[in-house]
């Protein structure tokens, strides 16, 4: 088997195995959406260039920005990603690859502000991680052409969430998570004037939103979530300036994990 999809194939089994969550949800006995951690948000944004919007978090993060009236400018790679989401009004879907600087550029000029879910450990033919090569484009990007607003998802287990993350799935996952480090980085120690903020969710889900899903500062957080649920906490805090300059955990503390069997459940970020 080729060596990399190899690995591929052993961090995903790794990461299922510890993240994976128990069919039982726990429901609060007051259920409510996320949305009530949004309290007094900043100014919305008119146009979002969005990278990654073609699938998982990306595609859901476009729905969601459509559906509170955002404009969006989805870079995708495929023919058939552009027709399906040029099919949408309010999106103008570009055919490119993230991993080109110039493609990058040239897609979110007339944005302002932008969001990057890159992602997946996939490798370049130079070998280089989508992880980095392509959120650093888009980071780079958006400082050249004034885009102050950047979102960038990563993962926990990435920079001060390295303990929150159970040892064997750290060692599979380590030169993923560098990857993605390396990016937070370049955000955090270059883009000064930059109002960035950085999402880590722990253990990715596919299925429906429970609206119980948190962010949240404590750096020990960890457990599962629904890639629907992060798509929402992200488009929460592109328009909350209580998040600009904050690295934030995302989790769901209603679904038992077995990355956190004792049940912890952090201190919720407010997003006011």
């Amino acid at each position: 088997m080729n060596p990399i999809r190899l690995f591929l194939t052993a961090a995903s089994l790794a990461a299922a195995a510890a993240f994976a969550p128990s069919k039982t949800v726990l429901r609060p006995a007051h259920q409510t959406s996320s949305a009530l951690y949004v309290q007094g948000q900043g100014d919305g944004y008119k146009k979002v260039f969005v990278a990654g919007g073609s699938k998982g978090v990306g595609r859901l993060v476009v729905d969601k920005l459509l559906s509170e009236g955002t404009d969006v400018v989805a870079l995708v790679r495929s023919d058939e990603k552009v027709e399906e989401l040029s099919a949408l009004e309010g999106v103008t879907a570009i055919k490119g690859d993230a991993a080109d600087y110039k493609t990058v550029e040239g897609a979110m000029d007339g944005c302002d502000a932008a969001i990057t879910t890159l992602g997946g450990g996939s490798q370049a033919e130079d070998g280089k991680f989508i992880d980095y090569t392509g959120n650093n484009n888009v980071i780079e990007a958006a400082g050249i052409l004034g885009v102050t607003r950047v979102i960038l998802l990563t993962s926990i287990g990435c920079g001060s969430s390295k303990e929150a993350t159970p040892p064997n799935v750290y060692e599979v996952l380590k030169d993923v998570l560098a990857q993605k480090e390396k990016a937070e980085n370049v955000l955090i120690k270059y883009y000064t004037n930059m109002n960035w903020t950085i999402v880590r969710p722990g253990g990715l889900v596919s299925e429906d939103a429970t609206g119980n899903a948190v962010l949240t500062e404590d750096t020990t957080a960890i457990g599962s979530i629904h890639r629907a649920d992060v798509a929402d906490l992200v488009v929460q805090a592109l328009s909350s300036k209580a998040t600009e300059k904050k690295i934030l955990s995302a989790i769901d503390p209603t679904i038992t994990s077995s990355a956190n069997t004792e049940g912890r459940v952090p201190e919720a970020f407010a997003l006011n």
